[in-house]
């Protein structure tokens, strides 16, 4: 890297996620992401399928730990390490799979800025538009449960995509790990 360059240098663990431990980083983020993902699901559910009411529909983890619903903090760290997650794996992508990464980083950068949002609110005790709970600005258009579900979405399927385009990559696109061939 040129010196005077605004990136800043990556260091041998970042390199060694990105080359020797990328394929089974990227395993267990994915892991995480499509069990998040599973809850929101779970979620809906209960709500349209088996007609609980909002309250009650708390996903899995939700049932025993019903906090873990109403916790701004918990929802805004998990929507943290997502991002920094999305950003550490992010060097070990090239060709056509950096694209789909890229937009995946994009979306989660969204999703964590509307956390965040959620987050100041329940923390200053003033809710967006005069609301109760506290409110996200896509969530003024669109009832949370939808949306979380949506965003989750969003950020999954290009994720996938990213991830099985990385694990075959195209002729001439170079690689930095050992993703390839297949998973």
């Amino acid at each position: 890297m040129a010196t005077g360059t605004m990136a800043p240098p990556e260091t041998s663990e970042v390199n060694a996620l990105n080359s020797r431990f990328h394929r089974t980083a990227l395993q267990i983020f994915l892991v995480i992401v499509l069990a998040h993902w599973a809850e929101h699901v779970v979620q809906a559910i209960q709500i349209y399928v088996l007609g609980w009411p909002l309250p009650e529909a708390r996903g899995v983890l939700g049932i025993p730990f019903p906090w873990l619903v109403t916790s701004e903090w918990m929802h805004y760290g998990y929507a943290l390490i997502m991002l920094v997650g999305f950003l550490l794996l992010r060097p070990g992508f090239t060709g056509p799979s950096r694209m789909w990464w890229n937009i995946t980083l994009l979306i989660q950068v969204w999703h964590h800025f509307e956390h965040l949002i959620l987050l100041m609110q329940a923390l200053i005790g003033t809710n967006l538009a005069g609301r109760e709970v506290p409110t996200s600005l896509v969530q003024l258009l669109v009832p949370r449960v939808e949306l979380h579900l949506l965003y989750n979405a969003l950020v999954t399927l290009p994720m996938i995509v990213a991830m099985v385009l990385h694990s075959r990559p195209a002729r001439g696109v170079a690689t930095r790990c050992s993703c390839a061939p297949g998973w």
